[in-house]
């Protein structure tokens, strides 16, 4: 008997629906997009309406047979791609791919916002045809993507270095870490002044103070001198408590998740990467085994809406109930608004069913899973119970001239804290309550604090992508790879969990706000965003958005002086030429990385290699000499950085160009003829390899050390490094540990 055929994205997403539909419908995966711009040509013809040139992914041939195949089995086909625009993209790409095979057959598009049992058959029983409008809002963001990628990254290779790339969105993401990263540069640090006090009476508890007021007004201390001047006149006054207040605040429960705020949440409190986020939400949306039931846990994790179903509402106001009491539930349902009622399409990221709690689903997932979906529940479940109570207390101390305050708050009731106990409450001072109006105080002195005004921070993962949100840039779905594109291309690096621009990324963003600033800006960008959302809402038609942005983009390549911009960023520095004598040294980029070569290149072709301080400081890195001599000239041999490591080559370069690889002096274990030699990779990674390759594949991410192994006699060990056990070194024969 034939079967219908539903097409979903993923192989995992497949195996959670077959469970729910017991074998009534033939249920296979696409594996994403089965077609796409070519990758080595633009693919957009700019002079017909920017018309695109979609191809057949060529790894997907197998899954295009097996589609074909079972679409001539079935009389309807359902295609139950995710419910956003690139899931709609992608449905309609198969219609276009398999119109010959679905032409005498009846289409049907499904969505659902979680999978589970009654998600699925609901969606079953109310299909749709596919929405135009997400599809060509798909369409515009890629083929706008894809011209200002191909059409920008050329004037980078012109300027800058082969290779590099420029993004409609990421581009714009580097433009704030190397703003940020000159708001600090230029930050110059300004001294002030506190004055506190440890306040007390007899048989209650110090508490700390500090002078907000000096006869009536604010003060403001810019020096230790002015601040030694006021506790001259703070001391020898009677001090006593001029006003206590008591009040009560309600600290409500946050919205529950959506994708820009689950990144932020899950990078400040799990310290998990905005991919590494998204890729653990992708499992629990798509299912995972639970004692041979795949169950899809959480709903989808790609969604700017806060809305809650009813549905989902119940069931958590029941498990509240039950876990806790129906005291701590709050009056009646608690709903929130989203921005605009265009994000009501769908809901919040919460949990598939609140009974499944961490405690039950802990023996089913993974470490990582565990702590993603422990998040997301509790963020859930706190929105339905009740406010937490905070009772804060403000204590005025008259000295004198000086008025002192100091404040403290207790939490009352914990409310939704007991579920989601991740927002901080500031408490403040502890403070006696045997304190009252008028009560005489004590102290040993007044206290004179130095502090100086902090630059603003560096970007974390966290606090980029609530800029970029903030902002209007971008969209939460894309964020993840944003920030992977600029981190994988170098042009950013991680130091201390924040962002911090490279030589290169400096750079890139130099050159691209000197050329293209109107378009490679927040404002502008922001704007864009809008109008390509407003062709899914069917505001914007979508041919002539990408005719508005191109003519701009246009008029701004048109206006580009190579030669020119090329001058503006070479870094001159005043190190003399010490071959001519005549030129001075210049900063330059070349196939290998930065370079220091003499201004008067071509005619004079002195090259360096170099180091820069953390103040931006140029100097010349003394290359370190052999003693050996070349080969093939007799000159010195030295040793070198290069891009892929250090390399030995001689010293009279580029007249000779002889080089040889540097090696452990350990030979390797594969084909005992080569040595193992350390090299690096297009990123910076250090691993090492044979001199013999490429006839010898040997390779590893450990180095060798020429130890041998007290267990085995291997003449090597590796060095190692785990958070859990430290260094410490190990056979990689006998894996014996060696500390």
């Amino acid at each position: 008997m034939a079967k219908d055929l539903i097409i979903v994205e993923s192989a995992a997403k497949a195996s959670t629906i077959s469970k729910f539909l017991k074998g009534k419908y033939n249920i296979l995966a696409s594996m994403g997009h089965v077609r796409d711009l070519p990758t080595k040509e633009l693919g957009v013809d700019l002079e017909n309406d920017f018309k695109p040139k979609y191809v057949a992914d060529r790894t997907k041939s197998k899954v295009i047979n097996a589609l074909k195949e079972a679409i001539q089995q079935a009389d309807t086909v359902y295609l139950a791609a995710d419910p956003d625009r690139e899931g709609e993209a992608i449905a309609w790409h198969l219609t276009q791919m398999l119109k010959k095979e679905l032409k005498d057959k009846a289409i049907q598009r499904i969505e659902f916002n979680e999978i589970t049992q009654k998600a699925v058959q609901d969606s079953l029983n109310n299909p749709r045809s596919i929405d135009e409008n997400k599809v060509n809002a798909q369409q515009a963001r890629r083929i706008l993507d894809r011209i200002v990628g191909y059409q920008i990254s050329p004037f980078l290779w012109k300027t800058i270095n082969k290779g590099l790339s420029a993004g409609r969105v990421q581009s714009v993401a580097l433009r704030l870490i190397c703003e940020r990263e000159e708001e600090i540069k230029a930050f110059v640090p300004q001294e002030y002044w506190s004055i506190t006090a440890d306040f007390y009476k007899d048989g209650a508890q110090p508490f700390k103070s500090t002078l907000e007021k000096v006869n009536g007004k604010k003060v403001e201390i810019l020096k230790e001198e002015d601040a030694k001047e006021i506790i001259s006149k703070l001391k020898n006054n009677d001090i006593f408590i001029s006003d206590i207040s008591k009040t009560q605040r309600q600290l409500s429960p946050l919205p529950p998740f959506i994708t820009s705020t689950l990144q932020q949440e899950a990078s400040k409190i799990l310290n998990f990467s905005a991919k590494k986020t998204m890729t653990l939400a992708q499992k629990l949306y798509e299912g995972v085994d639970m004692d041979g039931e795949r169950v899809g846990l959480i709903s989808y994790m790609r969604t700017d809406s806060v809305r809650m179903s009813e549905e989902a509402t119940t069931n958590c106001r029941a498990l509240i109930s039950e876990r806790w009491n129906k005291s701590m539930l709050h009056s009646s349902v608690r709903k929130f608004d989203n921005k605009n009622k265009a994000q009501d399409a769908h809901e919040a990221i919460r949990p598939t069913d609140t009974f499944k709690t961490p405690e039950v689903m802990a023996r089913y997932l993974d470490k990582d899973h565990l702590k993603l979906y422990t998040l997301i529940w509790q963020r859930f479940i706190a929105t339905q119970m009740k406010a937490a109570k905070l009772n804060t207390i403000k204590i005025e101390v008259e000295a004198g001239p000086g008025q002192f305050v100091t404040t403290g708050s207790t939490v009352e009731f914990q409310g939704f804290l007991e579920a989601y106990p991740h927002v901080k409450v500031n408490q403040g001072e502890i403070i006696d309550a045997a304190y009252v109006v008028k009560d005489k105080l004590l102290t040993k002195e007044f206290t004179p604090n130095q502090h100086f005004t902090k630059p603003p921070s560096r970007y974390s993962e966290a606090s980029l992508i609530k800029e970029m949100e903030s902002d209007g840039i971008g969209r939460p779905s894309t964020y993840a790879s944003i920030i992977n594109t600029i981190v994988t291309r170098t042009y950013v690096k991680m130091e201390k969990k924040l962002f911090v621009p490279t030589d290169l990324g400096v750079n890139v963003n130099a050159f691209l706000v000197q050329s293209f600033e109107k378009f490679f800006n927040v404002t502008f960008t922001a704007a864009m965003e809008n109008e390509l959302d407003d062709i899914e809402y069917g505001k914007q038609e979508y041919i002539a958005l990408l005719h508005k942005y191109y003519n701009t983009l246009k008029d701004l390549m048109d206006g580009v002086d190579v030669k020119e911009v090329k001058k503006n960023l070479l870094e001159h520095t005043d190190i003399p030429c010490d071959k001519c004598g005549d030129g001075h040294m210049i900063v330059r980029w070349g196939t290998k990385g930065q370079f220091l070569s003499c201004s008067n290149f071509p005619k004079c072709k002195n090259v360096k290699n170099f180091t820069k301080d953390e103040a931006g400081t140029v100097a010349i890195k003394e290359e370190e000499k052999l003693e050996k001599q070349c080969p093939k000239c007799g000159s010195n041999l030295v040793v070198k950085e290069g891009r892929f490591g250090r390399f030995i080559a001689c010293s009279n370069y580029p007249k000779c160009k002889y080089t040889e690889t540097v090696h452990t002096g350990i030979k390797c274990p594969d084909c005992e003829t080569g040595f193992i030699a350390e090299r690096r990779n297009k990123r910076g990674k250090i691993f090492y390899s044979c001199t013999n390759y490429p006839d010898c594949k040997y390779i590893s991410n450990y180095k060798p050390v020429a130890l041998t192994c007290p267990n085995c006699n291997n003449p090597f060990v590796y060095e190692m490094h785990t958070s859990k056990d430290g260094d410490f070194k190990q056979c990689p024969k006998c894996k014996t540990i060696i500390r």
